[in-house]
């Protein structure tokens, strides 16, 4: 979350083109403490300056919208110094383009249907920085989600995991897996804190923004 929250609230904006949707999600977000509606926009076209002056710690971003769809949106957010938490919206889980934004660094996604207690939930997680994705629904995605570069990406993603220490393998391995850093440190018998130091060098040595990329690179190596 972002530093100029000091009272630990959760600012998010909300992108649809569907006004209906924008209106149910801020409908029941708006009810929650802990929760606040910075900003609405139609189209991915609006969300750079809407971010810039809202200051959004969560973004829930539709992946199909009608000028700047969600995967771009994504792509140009993250090329910011310091980047609000992408939830992607969708209504079909197998949707190409909700792999591609997750590729390109946001944090999870969730189904339009999803229930309203879930979607709290969900932009807490992301708030945090926790990933909105399990294991199951990754190799979901990947199974049913082919682009013609199978082959060549598990290469890629083996050649990049070779540059990790063993060490730093077995916990991208079990970011992969879904475990929390509490998880990650029992089961290696190593501090939360050098866990997270660990976790903060393999996103540096191969060039990842979160643990999703971390998970996704490590399911392209066939490691999961």
């Amino acid at each position: 979350m972002t530093s100029h929250d000091a009272a630990a609230v959760t600012r998010i904006l909300i992108v649809d083109d569907d006004a209906l949707v924008r209106a149910g999600l801020s409908m029941m977000l708006a009810g929650v403490a802990d929760l606040e509606i910075v900003g609405e926009a139609a189209d991915g076209a609006d969300v750079p300056a809407m971010v810039e002056s809202a200051r959004p710690d969560v973004v829930l971003m539709d992946i199909r919208m009608p000028r700047v769809d969600g995967l771009a949106a994504t792509e140009a957010l993250r090329r910011r110094a310091d980047p609000p938490e992408i939830v992607i919206l969708t209504t079909f889980d197998t949707d190409d383009h909700v792999l591609r934004a997750l590729r390109a660094g946001a944090t999870g996604f969730l189904l339009k249907d999803t229930p309203p207690g879930d979607i709290v939930a969900a932009v807490r997680r992301a708030a945090a920085g926790e990933p909105i994705l399990s294991p199951s629904v990754t190799r979901q995605l990947i199974a049913h989600v082919s682009d013609g570069d199978g082959g060549s990406r598990t290469q890629r993603a083996e050649t990049q995991l070779a540059e990790l220490s063993e060490r730093e393998l077995e916990v991208a391995v079990a970011i992969a897996h879904g475990r929390s850093n509490a998880e990650i440190s029992a089961e290696l018998f190593m501090s939360v804190a050098t866990v997270k130091a660990h976790v903060s060098r393999v996103l540096t040595k191969l060039g990842l923004n979160n643990r999703v990329q971390i998970a996704l690179l490590v399911h392209d190596a066939g490691r999961v």
